[in-house]
């Protein structure tokens, strides 16, 4: 789009710097690297949610950060975080803070089965434990190094939205077209846009629930709101990600305008304007257990000529130095005029690189 990026990141072999105009290798507290940040660009944003907020209030003094640091100190914090959701009258799951010894005894009977969550750090599915009973709450957050934690009941899900927003500093806010995202040991593994088991009234409600989140937290920049759709039928949100999130992949090759375009247009102060999915999609994630296949010990990258070879599938991959297991190395998107077919090749790719089914 015509901008020089700097990027600043503590791995020199990061894809990220590997690309940029300039890379400064330091950690995201580095006060030096963050002062010549701020030199160097007229904005800042962060793609990864456990960047320190701090940084970002540092740089929020000299430049322009979106999005900023109060709304990603919200979504770092899974008890902020639900508070934000009662702020905005978006339900949430029934849950209780656990912070001290304490706090074992005055968890409600309720929460049971439930899972338990690191406040703070967790993503694709780390820092959680299953929790079936008041028994076996403390040997979890035991297991938890008894951080602080938040114990979740445990819901009957049909399955999983997810609804991308950006929001401009003028308030202005468009999204993306409903994902519906299939998640594997916690990690995302497949998202179907349009979402198959979501009718329009649900569809409704989960855009009317992700732009109200945006509103109420002034935010400004793309943000994933992730949500539940219940065994009957109601609506509950999960969690946010800060940022261009993995469900919104698909948006670079089947919409006019993805949700990385979206976010710098929020950086620059450029108009947002709706994006039109012009063809249907289905994304899986490809990780690094794929250059592990047939019991290899060493990592051995996967045949994707049979892959390219099918109508509609592009293939993305991230430049990750090393392959490991439930490392997400890259991601295939199928396009198609339907679902059905798009669907149908998704199928096939999952067939040829093993795996499962969907």
């Amino acid at each position: 789009m015509g901008f020089g990026v700097v990027v600043l990141e503590p791995d020199g072999h990061a894809p990220a710097a590997r690309v940029a105009d300039t890379k400064l290798l330091a950690p995201y507290d580095d006060e030096a690297s963050l002062a010549e940040l701020s030199r160097l660009c007229a904005a800042v944003t962060t793609e990864f949610e456990n960047v320190p907020a701090a940084s970002l209030h540092r740089l929020a003094a000299h430049c322009s950060t979106a999005p900023e640091a109060a709304a990603v100190e919200v979504c770092q914090h899974r008890l902020r975080e639900k508070a934000q959701f009662a702020a905005a009258g978006v339900p949430c799951a029934a849950h209780a803070a656990l912070r001290t010894e304490a706090d074992l005894a005055g968890i409600p009977p309720s929460l049971f089965p439930g899972i338990l969550k690191t406040a703070r750090m967790g993503y694709d599915g780390k820092g959680q434990r299953p929790v079936d009973d008041a028994a076996a709450l403390a040997g979890a957050w035991n297991d938890l190094g008894r951080a602080e934690c938040v114990l979740e009941a445990r819901l009957a899900i049909r399955c999983e939205l997810s609804v991308i927003v950006a929001r401009g500093a003028d308030g202005h806010c468009v999204h993306l077209p409903v994902q519906q995202n299939l998640h594997r040991g916690g990690i995302l593994a497949v998202t179907r846009v349009p979402a198959p088991d979501a009718d329009a009234a649900t569809i409704a409600s989960a855009v009317a629930m992700a732009h109200r989140l945006a509103e109420a937290m002034d935010y400004v920049g793309v943000l994933c709101v992730e949500l539940f759709i219940l065994d009957d039928g109601q609506l509950v949100a999960n969690e946010m990600a800060p940022r261009p999130h993995n469900s919104g992949h698909y948006s670079i090759d089947a919409c006019d305008v993805s949700q990385f375009e979206l976010q710098v247009r929020t950086l620059a102060g450029w108009p947002l304007v709706a994006p039109r999915q012009h063809s249907a999609a289905v994304m899986l994630n490809l990780l690094g257990d794929l250059w592990f296949t047939g019991g290899l010990e060493k990592p051995s990258e996967p045949e994707w000529a049979p892959l390219l070879e099918l109508p509609g599938v592009h293939l993305h991959l991230y430049g990750k130095a090393e392959a490991r297991r439930g490392r997400k190395m890259g991601h295939l998107t199928v396009t198609a005029v339907s679902a059905g077919q798009a669907c149908r090749v998704a199928l096939q790719c999952a067939e040829r690189l093993g795996i499962e089914r969907f």
